[in-house]
């Protein structure tokens, strides 16, 4: 069973929907198509993907506000040769893609570190993800996972979805953003674990009145700020943390989030290999059996006991006169000053020392960018204060929380950020 909202669904009317369905597109056993699905309504989506996976075919779940003309885009850099936009009629796409004869998931990666590009996962893959993420991660047994994420990211369909249905769970899909609402259903729910970005579960941390807490908290797609982890820690009354990449999906998780940094232990069907300490710390590289390495670009490094921990995204690292400088650091100590609400320092070049630091924030009221230098000098480095500081309305994150670093340094560049808010120029 699977609760949307307000409305329950039982397994007999997925049954029944997804035969329904296929019948309609024609999907038949092993199938080898490539189809795209955008649907506004997540019933819709859920059933076409339960038809479109027991046929073995492949999907490509597109997030439902995606807008026609860039989900038909994604759908052909995918080589899919059909598009389900809102509607049970196909559109027939031209595509060079050879036919699979194994099904896939299609994803899209975040293009975090550049332009996004198609990760195709097996069935059989995934199943194994799904298989050793409920053999490890038992904590969870007695909760009721509430997806407020989209359903269209492997975070919720696998791991909330998925996970909870092999589970034998009753996983709850709230669609809405809206943090009230959302607390309403954590409120009524029996045991709530709450899979969502950080940015919504720092959202709920500061809404929440004093003494209540979530009963359990799932964090993932990006490194919180210490702050934010502070605040979230608080109002959890158990925190998780999971990390993985498009290409290899959930790689580890932490089951008693302690740390920010601390991403979790490994999970057993996989393989990972990166630096041993802090001050030895290499890309996470990780295998899957025999299959070849996957390389993260992130930077990190395992600890004695096993617990994986991230420092960086090798892109993200600013070299300042050969001093490697972490984001996250300037972005911590930004963010512990009174008033400033979310902070990304990035790259940007410098004729002298190659490259330096700059600084976007957003804050309560205005601040002046004087006083965030002051109070840098008083925390970071001299190789770590930003050059360049500058106050904006909201730090561009993307839907699943994560900050693209390149695209900011580039829309910066570009001059979007420039008509800082009154009170706060550089």
């Amino acid at each position: 069973m699977i609760r949307i909202d307000d409305r329950l669904y039982d397994e007999a009317y997925f049954n029944k929907r997804s035969a329904e369905l296929a019948a309609e597109i024609g999907l038949r056993a092993q199938d080898t198509g490539r189809y795209a699905v955008c649907f506004s309504e997540t019933v819709d989506w859920l059933a076409l993907f339960f038809a479109i996976r027991q046929a073995g075919a492949s999907v490509l779940p597109i997030h439902p506000g995606t807008p026609y003309q860039a989900a038909r885009k994604l759908a052909i850099g995918a080589g899919c040769d059909r598009l389900f936009y809102n509607s049970l009629t196909a559109e027939v796409l031209e595509t060079s893609e050879l036919p699979s004869s194994e099904g896939t998931l299609l994803q899209m990666s975040s293009g975090t570190t550049g332009a996004p590009k198609c990760v195709a996962r097996s069935w059989r893959e995934i199943d194994a993800e799904i298989e050793s993420y409920v053999a490890t991660f038992r904590e969870p047994e007695d909760m009721t996972p509430v997806i407020a994420c989209p359903t269209t990211h492997s975070y919720g369909l696998i791991c909330g979805i998925l996970v909870a249905l092999k589970r034998g769970q009753t996983p709850v899909i709230v669609n809405t953003a809206n943090p009230k609402y959302l607390l309403k259903i954590l409120r009524e729910t029996e045991r709530p674990l709450l899979y969502s970005s950080p940015a919504i579960l720092h959202t709920l941390a500061r809404l929440m009145p004093a003494g209540e807490q979530i009963h359990a908290t799932m964090t993932s797609g990006t490194l919180l700020p210490d702050p934010w982890f502070a605040d979230i820690r608080a109002k959890s009354r158990f925190m998780f943390q999971q990390y993985g990449c498009s290409e290899s999906g959930c790689i580890a998780i932490n089951p008693d989030v302690t740390s920010a940094g601390d991403m979790g232990f490994v999970l057993p069907h996989l393989i990972a290999a990166t630096g041993s300490s802090a001050e030895d710390a290499g890309e996470i590289v990780v295998k899957n059996g025999d299959g070849s390495p996957i390389h993260t670009r992130d930077l990190g490094y395992l600890r004695a006991d096993g617990m994986l921990v991230f420092v960086s995204r090798l892109d993200d690292m600013i070299n300042v006169s050969g001093l490697n400088v972490y984001p996250k650091d300037v972005e911590d100590a930004v963010m512990a000053m009174p008033a400033v609400t979310d902070a990304v320092a990035f790259r940007k070049s410098d004729r002298f020392a190659g490259e330096r630091v700059a600084l976007l924030f957003s804050a309560e009221t205005p601040v002046a960018p004087q006083a965030v230098r002051e109070w840098c000098s008083r925390h970071l480095a001299s190789h770590q204060l930003p050059m360049e500081i500058l106050q904006i309305d909201a730090v561009p994150r993307q839907a699943n929380g994560k900050i693209s670093r390149r695209d900011v340094a580039a829309r910066h560049l570009a001059g979007e950020f420039n008509k800082s808010i009154a009170g706060a120029a550089s």
